[in-house]
C-alpha cells in the first residue's frame, strides 16, 4: 500500500495517455495531509456497495482559519482516485480536492476530503424546478432566462470537461447525476472514482470487464466495441444536454435497453429535440453524436459554440456574463 502511495519506479508515466491508467506511477503530494482528528463528521450523503460519503466540518482546511463545510469520502479502492484528483489539479468545473487523510491506511481508513455542493446533482435539481421551469414559459422573458439557465450550465459542463481533456482524462460516464451544483448556479463535474479496468489498443482505450455501464450515455464504438476516448465522452455530453433540455427527462424514454437498441443507434437512430431545445441546440447535441468520432466537435469547439449562444441569450435579457459563474 505505503508503495502504490509514493509511485512505483517501475515504467514511466507518459502524458500523452490517459491520467487514470496510470495511478501507479503517480506518486501521493503529501501536501494535501489533513489531520483526520480536525474532521466533525455529520450526516451521510450516500452510501453504498463501494462505501459511502459524509458531510464534515474540516477546521483549518484549503488555507481558512475558522471550519469549513466539505464532503468526505469513504470508498474502497479510493487510493488512485485520489492520485488521480491530485494530477489532475483545480478547476471551477470540476469537484476539487480539499485534502486527504492517509495516516490510519494500515488500518483501512482512507478519507478523500473534496467540496461539498449543497444542491446535489444536477439531474435532481431540474426535476425539482421542473415545475416552475414549465410554469413560466408562456412568459417569453422568463422563457429566455430558463434558456439562459440551461445554456449557462451547458457552458461550465463543457468547460469543466475542456479542462480534463487538456489534463488526458477520460471520464467515461459523463451525465447530469454525475454534475454537482454549488453556490451562485456553479457547476461540478464528479465521479473520479468509477471502475475502469481498460488497457491500450491502437491509441484508444478498450473495456475488458463486464462491469456495468451506463448504456444510454455511451457512444456507438463505446456500445460496439468499448472503446472510450475523449470523443466518446463528447457524445455523452450530447446526452446531457438532452437531460438538461428535458428539465432532467431520462435518455431515450419508452425504449428498452438490448440488443435492438444498440442496432437502432447504428442504424442512425438519434433522439428527437427536447421541448425546451431550440433548433441549433438541438443541432449541437445532433453534432455530438455523429456516427464517426472524427466528425463529432472538440470540447474546445464547444466552449466557444456554447458560449457565443450564452452571450446571445444574456444581452437579450439584460443579464452580465462574469467568468466565474452565469
Amino acid at each position: 500500500m505505503e508503495t502504490y502511495l509514493q509511485g512505483t519506479a517501475e515504467g514511466k508515466y507518459n502524458p500523452d495517455m490517459p491520467v487514470d491508467e496510470q495511478t501507479e506511477y503517480l506518486s501521493y503530494d503529501a501536501n494535501w495531509e489533513f489531520p483526520s482528528n480536525q474532521l466533525k463528521f455529520d450526516i451521510v450523503l450516500g452510501q453504498g456497495a463501494f462505501g459511502k460519503v459524509m458531510r464534515a466540518e474540516a477546521t483549518g482546511i484549503d488555507g481558512t482559519a475558522g471550519t469549513s463545510q466539505v464532503a468526505v469520502k469513504m470508498i474502497k479502492a479510493l487510493l488512485s482516485e485520489l492520485k488521480v484528483l491530485i494530477h489532475i489539479g483545480q478547476h471551477l468545473n470540476i469537484l476539487n480536492l480539499l485534502g486527504a487523510c492517509t495516516k490510519d491506511m494500515h488500518k483501512g481508513l482512507l478519507y478523500v476530503i473534496v467540496e461539498y455542493c449543497r444542491y446535489g446533482n444536477l439531474r435532481n435539481h431540474l426535476l425539482r424546478r421542473r415545475g416552475n421551469f414549465v410554469n413560466t414559459m408562456d412568459d417569453d422573458l422568463k422563457e429566455n432566462s430558463i434558456v439562459k439557465h440551461l445554456l449557462c450550465y451547458a457552458f461550465q459542463i463543457a468547460r469543466g470537461m475542456e479542462y480534463l481533456d487538456s489534463r488526458k482524462y477520460i471520464h467515461r460516464d459523463l451525465a447530469t447525476r454525475n454534475i454537482l451544483l454549488g453556490e451562485d448556479h456553479v457547476v461540478k463535474i464528479c465521479d473520479f472514482g468509477l471502475a475502469k479496468d481498460c488497457y491500450k489498443y491502437d491509441n484508444v482505450y478498450t473495456k475488458k470487464s463486464d462491469t456495468p455501464v451506463p448504456v444510454k450515455w455511451l457512444a456507438i464504438e463505446s456500445l460496439t466495441h468499448k472503446v472510450y476516448t475523449t470523443k466518446s465522452d463528447v457524445w455523452a455530453f450530447g446526452i446531457v444536454l438532452w437531460e438538461l433540455f428535458s428539465l432532467g427527462g431520462s435518455p431515450y424514454p419508452a425504449m428498452n435497453i438490448d440488443e435492438t437498441f444498440i442496432t437502432r443507434i447504428k442504424n442512425g437512430y438519434r433522439m428527437e429535440r427536447p421541448p425546451q431545445a431550440s433548433e441549433s441546440q438541438y443541432d449541437i447535441m445532433r453534432r455530438c453524436w455523429a456516427h464517426s468520432p472524427d466528425d463529432r466537435p472538440t470540447f474546445t469547439d464547444l466552449v466557444e459554440i456554447i458560449g457565443n449562444s450564452l452571450q446571445t441569450s444574456v444581452r437579450q435579457v439584460g443579464f452580465l456574463l462574469t467568468r466565474t459563474s452565469c
